[in-house]
Protein backbone atom coordinates (compact mmCIF):
# COMPACT_ATOMS: atom_id res chain seq x y z
CA UNK A 1 0.00 0.00 0.00
CA UNK A 2 1.03 3.55 -0.62
CA UNK A 3 2.59 5.79 2.03
CA UNK A 4 0.30 8.41 3.51
CA UNK A 5 1.10 11.97 2.54
CA UNK A 6 2.21 12.68 6.10
CA UNK A 7 4.67 9.80 6.21
CA UNK A 8 6.07 10.68 2.82
CA UNK A 9 6.58 14.30 3.84
CA UNK A 10 8.35 13.25 7.01
CA UNK A 11 10.74 11.09 5.05
CA UNK A 12 11.34 13.87 2.56
CA UNK A 13 12.32 16.18 5.41
CA UNK A 14 14.93 13.75 6.69
CA UNK A 15 16.65 12.35 3.64
CA UNK A 16 16.93 12.77 -0.06
CA UNK A 17 14.56 10.24 -1.55
CA UNK A 18 16.27 6.96 -2.18
CA UNK A 19 14.68 6.79 -5.61
CA UNK A 20 16.66 9.84 -6.69
CA UNK A 21 19.52 8.82 -8.92
CA UNK A 22 22.76 10.68 -9.52
CA UNK A 23 22.91 9.63 -13.14
CA UNK A 24 21.18 7.74 -15.91
CA UNK A 25 23.52 4.83 -15.14
CA UNK A 26 22.26 4.70 -11.55
CA UNK A 27 18.68 4.63 -12.82
CA UNK A 28 19.46 1.87 -15.31
CA UNK A 29 20.89 -0.34 -12.58
CA UNK A 30 17.93 0.25 -10.29
CA UNK A 31 15.44 -0.28 -13.15
CA UNK A 32 17.01 -3.61 -14.10
CA UNK A 33 16.79 -4.73 -10.47
CA UNK A 34 13.12 -3.67 -10.23
CA UNK A 35 12.21 -5.43 -13.49
CA UNK A 36 14.00 -8.63 -12.51
CA UNK A 37 12.41 -8.66 -9.06
CA UNK A 38 8.89 -8.18 -10.44
CA UNK A 39 8.84 -10.26 -13.62
CA UNK A 40 7.63 -13.80 -12.96
CA UNK A 41 7.14 -13.17 -9.24
CA UNK A 42 4.07 -14.26 -7.28
CA UNK A 43 2.98 -10.61 -7.15
CA UNK A 44 3.31 -10.37 -10.92
CA UNK A 45 1.19 -13.47 -11.50
CA UNK A 46 -1.48 -12.34 -9.06
CA UNK A 47 -1.56 -8.82 -10.52
CA UNK A 48 -2.12 -10.13 -14.05
CA UNK A 49 -4.31 -13.17 -13.45
CA UNK A 50 -5.57 -13.07 -9.85
CA UNK A 51 -8.06 -11.08 -7.79
CA UNK A 52 -6.16 -8.06 -6.39
CA UNK A 53 -8.42 -5.24 -5.13
CA UNK A 54 -6.84 -1.79 -5.27
CA UNK A 55 -8.79 -0.54 -2.25
CA UNK A 56 -10.13 -2.18 0.88
CA UNK A 57 -10.18 -5.93 0.42
CA UNK A 58 -13.72 -6.48 1.73
CA UNK A 59 -15.53 -3.14 1.94
CA UNK A 60 -19.03 -2.60 3.26
CA UNK A 61 -21.46 0.28 3.45
CA UNK A 62 -23.66 2.04 0.94
CA UNK A 63 -22.96 2.58 -2.73
CA UNK A 64 -23.68 6.31 -2.51
CA UNK A 65 -23.40 8.85 0.28
CA UNK A 66 -26.97 10.17 -0.02
CA UNK A 67 -28.12 8.93 3.36
CA UNK A 68 -29.83 10.45 6.38
CA UNK A 69 -27.41 11.42 9.13
CA UNK A 70 -28.73 8.83 11.54
CA UNK A 71 -27.91 5.95 9.19
CA UNK A 72 -24.20 6.73 8.99
CA UNK A 73 -24.03 7.38 12.72
CA UNK A 74 -25.83 4.15 13.59
CA UNK A 75 -23.61 2.16 11.22
CA UNK A 76 -20.47 3.72 12.72
CA UNK A 77 -21.64 2.71 16.19
CA UNK A 78 -22.86 -0.71 15.01
CA UNK A 79 -26.43 -0.14 16.16
CA UNK A 80 -27.88 -3.08 14.23
CA UNK A 81 -30.87 -5.37 14.53
CA UNK A 82 -31.90 -8.32 12.39
CA UNK A 83 -35.57 -8.78 11.54
CA UNK A 84 -34.91 -11.66 9.16
CA UNK A 85 -33.17 -15.02 9.31
CA UNK A 86 -30.05 -14.89 7.16
CA UNK A 87 -29.12 -17.92 5.05
CA UNK A 88 -26.15 -19.75 6.54
CA UNK A 89 -25.43 -21.92 3.51
CA UNK A 90 -22.53 -20.91 1.27
CA UNK A 91 -23.65 -20.14 -2.32
CA UNK A 92 -21.99 -21.66 -5.34
CA UNK A 93 -18.94 -19.79 -6.70
CA UNK A 94 -19.96 -16.64 -8.58
CA UNK A 95 -18.69 -15.64 -12.05
CA UNK A 96 -16.56 -12.51 -12.27
CA UNK A 97 -16.04 -11.05 -15.73
CA UNK A 98 -12.75 -9.22 -16.26
CA UNK A 99 -12.33 -6.30 -18.69
CA UNK A 100 -10.43 -8.51 -21.16
CA UNK A 101 -13.49 -10.76 -21.47
CA UNK A 102 -12.20 -13.67 -19.40
CA UNK A 103 -14.32 -15.08 -16.57
CA UNK A 104 -13.32 -16.44 -13.17
CA UNK A 105 -15.54 -18.23 -10.66
CA UNK A 106 -14.78 -17.02 -7.14
CA UNK A 107 -15.89 -18.65 -3.87
CA UNK A 108 -18.32 -16.73 -1.68
CA UNK A 109 -19.15 -16.44 2.00
CA UNK A 110 -22.65 -16.92 3.35
CA UNK A 111 -24.91 -13.96 4.12
CA UNK A 112 -24.82 -14.89 7.81
CA UNK A 113 -21.01 -14.91 7.84
CA UNK A 114 -20.85 -11.57 6.03
CA UNK A 115 -23.26 -10.00 8.52
CA UNK A 116 -21.35 -11.41 11.49
CA UNK A 117 -18.10 -9.96 10.12
CA UNK A 118 -19.59 -6.50 9.62
CA UNK A 119 -21.40 -6.32 12.95
CA UNK A 120 -18.53 -7.65 15.06
CA UNK A 121 -16.90 -5.57 17.77
CA UNK A 122 -14.76 -2.55 16.99
CA UNK A 123 -12.52 -0.28 19.05
CA UNK A 124 -13.97 2.64 17.07
CA UNK A 125 -17.39 2.32 18.68
CA UNK A 126 -18.14 5.44 20.69
CA UNK A 127 -21.40 4.20 22.16
CA UNK A 128 -23.58 1.22 21.17
CA UNK A 129 -26.52 3.62 20.80
CA UNK A 130 -25.68 7.33 21.06
CA UNK A 131 -28.17 9.43 22.99
CA UNK A 132 -28.46 11.92 20.12
CA UNK A 133 -29.30 10.76 16.63
CA UNK A 134 -29.76 7.13 17.62
CA UNK A 135 -31.91 4.94 15.42
CA UNK A 136 -31.15 1.28 14.97
CA UNK A 137 -30.54 -0.09 11.51
CA UNK A 138 -33.15 -2.82 11.14
CA UNK A 139 -32.35 -5.27 8.34
CA UNK A 140 -35.38 -6.96 6.82
CA UNK A 141 -33.96 -8.87 3.85
CA UNK A 142 -30.84 -9.89 1.93
CA UNK A 143 -30.10 -10.64 -1.72
CA UNK A 144 -26.98 -11.39 -3.71
CA UNK A 145 -25.96 -8.55 -6.04
CA UNK A 146 -22.88 -6.77 -7.37
CA UNK A 147 -21.05 -3.44 -7.05
CA UNK A 148 -18.15 -1.95 -9.05
CA UNK A 149 -14.69 -2.68 -7.66
CA UNK A 150 -11.29 -1.49 -8.89
CA UNK A 151 -8.78 -4.29 -9.24
CA UNK A 152 -5.33 -4.70 -10.76
CA UNK A 153 -7.04 -6.05 -13.89
CA UNK A 154 -9.53 -3.20 -14.19
CA UNK A 155 -13.04 -2.47 -12.92
CA UNK A 156 -15.25 -5.48 -12.26
CA UNK A 157 -18.68 -6.12 -10.81
CA UNK A 158 -17.85 -7.79 -7.49
CA UNK A 159 -20.40 -10.10 -5.82
CA UNK A 160 -21.96 -8.54 -2.70
CA UNK A 161 -24.64 -9.27 -0.16
CA UNK A 162 -27.23 -6.49 -0.25
CA UNK A 163 -29.03 -5.97 3.07
CA UNK A 164 -32.34 -4.11 2.97
CA UNK A 165 -32.73 -1.67 5.88
CA UNK A 166 -35.96 -0.10 7.14
CA UNK A 167 -36.31 3.57 6.24
CA UNK A 168 -33.56 3.57 3.59
CA UNK A 169 -34.05 3.51 -0.15
CA UNK A 170 -30.73 1.84 -0.89
CA UNK A 171 -29.27 -1.40 0.47
CA UNK A 172 -26.33 -1.80 2.78
CA UNK A 173 -23.72 -4.06 1.17
CA UNK A 174 -20.87 -6.32 2.09
CA UNK A 175 -18.52 -7.83 -0.51
CA UNK A 176 -19.33 -11.55 -0.63
CA UNK A 177 -16.02 -12.83 -2.04
CA UNK A 178 -14.31 -15.33 0.24
CA UNK A 179 -10.95 -13.91 1.45
CA UNK A 180 -9.25 -17.09 0.24
CA UNK A 181 -9.79 -15.90 -3.35
CA UNK A 182 -8.25 -12.49 -2.76
CA UNK A 183 -4.59 -11.51 -3.02
CA UNK A 184 -3.68 -8.34 -1.09
CA UNK A 185 -2.09 -5.51 -3.01
CA UNK A 186 1.72 -5.94 -2.83
CA UNK A 187 3.81 -3.83 -0.47
CA UNK A 188 7.07 -2.10 -1.17
CA UNK A 189 10.30 -3.55 0.15
CA UNK A 190 11.78 -1.99 3.28
CA UNK A 191 13.47 1.29 2.39
CA UNK A 192 11.79 1.72 -0.99
CA UNK A 193 9.88 4.95 -1.59
CA UNK A 194 7.33 5.74 -4.26
CA UNK A 195 8.30 8.36 -6.83
CA UNK A 196 6.12 7.85 -9.92
CA UNK A 197 2.46 8.08 -8.91
CA UNK A 198 0.33 7.66 -12.02
CA UNK A 199 0.42 7.44 -15.78
CA UNK A 200 -1.86 7.63 -18.78
CA UNK A 201 -1.57 7.06 -22.50
CA UNK A 202 -1.34 10.12 -24.72
CA UNK A 203 -4.17 10.12 -27.31
CA UNK A 204 -2.92 9.83 -30.87
CA UNK A 205 0.67 9.13 -29.73
CA UNK A 206 0.82 5.40 -28.96
CA UNK A 207 4.47 5.44 -27.84
CA UNK A 208 4.07 8.30 -25.35
CA UNK A 209 3.19 8.12 -21.65
CA UNK A 210 2.20 11.05 -19.46
CA UNK A 211 3.47 10.35 -15.93
CA UNK A 212 2.97 12.15 -12.63
CA UNK A 213 5.83 12.04 -10.14
CA UNK A 214 6.76 13.55 -6.79
CA UNK A 215 9.90 15.31 -5.62
CA UNK A 216 11.12 17.23 -2.61
CA UNK A 217 11.02 21.01 -2.34
CA UNK A 218 14.83 21.10 -2.32
CA UNK A 219 15.37 18.76 -5.26
CA UNK A 220 16.07 19.65 -8.85
CA UNK A 221 14.54 17.09 -11.17
CA UNK A 222 16.87 16.45 -14.05
CA UNK A 223 15.23 13.74 -16.15
CA UNK A 224 12.36 11.28 -16.22
CA UNK A 225 13.75 8.03 -17.64
CA UNK A 226 12.36 4.71 -18.79
CA UNK A 227 13.69 1.17 -18.99
CA UNK A 228 11.78 -1.31 -21.17
CA UNK A 229 11.49 -5.08 -21.28
CA UNK A 230 8.98 -7.31 -23.05
CA UNK A 231 6.84 -7.42 -19.88
CA UNK A 232 7.30 -4.12 -18.06
CA UNK A 233 8.21 -0.45 -18.44
CA UNK A 234 10.11 0.97 -15.46
CA UNK A 235 9.85 4.74 -15.00
CA UNK A 236 12.08 6.77 -12.69
CA UNK A 237 13.38 10.22 -11.91
CA UNK A 238 16.93 11.52 -11.65
CA UNK A 239 17.22 14.41 -9.22
CA UNK A 240 19.78 16.23 -7.12
CA UNK A 241 19.60 18.43 -4.00
CA UNK A 242 19.48 22.16 -4.64
CA UNK A 243 21.77 23.05 -1.74
CA UNK A 244 22.54 22.72 1.97
CA UNK A 245 20.53 24.03 4.86
CA UNK A 246 17.03 23.52 6.17
CA UNK A 247 14.47 22.28 3.67
CA UNK A 248 10.68 22.50 4.09
CA UNK A 249 8.89 19.16 4.29
CA UNK A 250 6.87 19.77 1.15
CA UNK A 251 6.07 17.19 -1.50
CA UNK A 252 5.78 18.70 -4.95
CA UNK A 253 4.31 16.92 -7.96
CA UNK A 254 4.80 17.42 -11.66
CA UNK A 255 4.06 15.70 -14.94
CA UNK A 256 6.28 14.75 -17.83
CA UNK A 257 5.88 12.90 -21.11
CA UNK A 258 8.21 10.02 -21.90
CA UNK A 259 8.53 8.22 -25.22
CA UNK A 260 8.82 4.44 -25.38
CA UNK A 261 10.55 2.34 -27.99
CA UNK A 262 7.18 0.80 -28.90
CA UNK A 263 3.56 1.15 -27.73
CA UNK A 264 2.91 0.08 -24.14
CA UNK A 265 0.48 -2.70 -25.08
CA UNK A 266 -0.19 -5.08 -22.18
CA UNK A 267 3.06 -4.29 -20.38
CA UNK A 268 2.90 -3.05 -16.79
CA UNK A 269 4.34 0.32 -15.76
CA UNK A 270 6.55 0.04 -12.66
CA UNK A 271 7.89 2.80 -10.41
CA UNK A 272 11.66 2.51 -10.07
CA UNK A 273 11.53 3.80 -6.49
CA UNK A 274 8.84 1.58 -4.98
CA UNK A 275 9.27 -1.26 -7.45
CA UNK A 276 5.50 -1.71 -7.81
CA UNK A 277 2.95 -1.13 -10.59
CA UNK A 278 1.91 2.44 -11.34
CA UNK A 279 -1.83 2.90 -11.76
CA UNK A 280 -3.37 4.76 -14.70
CA UNK A 281 -5.16 8.06 -14.07
CA UNK A 282 -3.13 11.28 -14.06
CA UNK A 283 -5.13 14.08 -12.46
CA UNK A 284 -4.44 17.29 -14.31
Amino acid sequence: MRLTARNLLLRLSLVLLLVSCDSAADFEGRAREVAARWQGSADDRAWRTGFVPLGVLNPYGWITGRLPYWAARSAHNKAWRLAVTLPAQVPSPAPVRWPDGSVSHVPLVSAAAAYAEVTGGSHLIEDPCPAKGCRRLVFTGVTLGAVPMETSRGTIQAPVWRFTAEGLDQPFFRVAVDPSAVTPRPRRAQGDLERVMAFELVPGRPKDLLVRYGHGACETVEKVLVHETDQVVVVGVTASPTGAGACPAILKTATATVTLGRPLGDRLVLDSGGGLPVLPGVKR
